[in-house]
């Protein structure tokens, strides 16, 4: 599994550049930032929970990462990649405008190029480019919350792209451009 990588100057200002959007939105009110920065995650998939901080003190601790990116992995190949801490952050403030300290469940994060390619050629809402392949995406529900408030807890913090798949009951959160798409 690769290292998370330390954070560079340009990811450094994109992070500052996102919080100061979010600072100023109204579901910064409701966000309450702690000492640490704790994630609980079930993987329908794999079976697999976890729960970890990832953030304390100022720093994203590297060991937790690590598991944090073996637990997002690509399950259909056990293909593995660094999961962004700005896609992390996202999760935990949709659990934090949500007053929630219930598991997230995972429906896909990390994607394979194999992968990808497979879902894109059986389904056309699959792009082919997914923020999913550089782990910078995740789709998940999280239990006794409808998707829809999932997605608009999301869609209040207007950071990256939110996608409501309310057929199959589940929110894409990525940290790339504000976006909103589903029903």
């Amino acid at each position: 599994m690769d290292k998370p990588a330390g954070i560079g100057r340009r990811h450094a200002l994109s992070l500052c550049a996102g919080a100061a959007a979010f600072m100023a939105s109204p579901a910064a009110a409701r966000v309450v930032f702690r000492e640490s920065r704790r994630l609980t995650f079930h993987h329908l998939h794999t079976g697999e929970k976890l729960s970890r901080v990832y953030w304390a003190k100022g720093n994203y601790l590297d060991d937790a990462l690590e598991e944090i990116s073996w637990l997002c992995r690509d399950f259909r190949t056990g293909d593995s990649r660094t999961i962004d801490l700005e896609t992390l952050d996202i999760v935990y403030r949709v659990r934090q405008v949500l007053e929630t300290n219930k598991p997230v469940e995972i429906i896909s994060a990390y994607r394979s190029p194999k992968t990808n390619a497979a879902l894109a050629a059986r389904s056309p809402g699959v792009a082919k480019r997914s923020f999913h392949l550089q782990g910078r995406a995740i789709d998940i529900r999280i239990p006794g919350i409808s998707s829809h408030t999932v997605s608009r807890a999301a869609a209040s913090l207007q950071s990256g792209g939110v996608g409501l798949y309310s057929r199959s009951d589940f929110v894409h959160l990525d940290n790339g451009p504000w976006r909103r798409w589903g029903s």
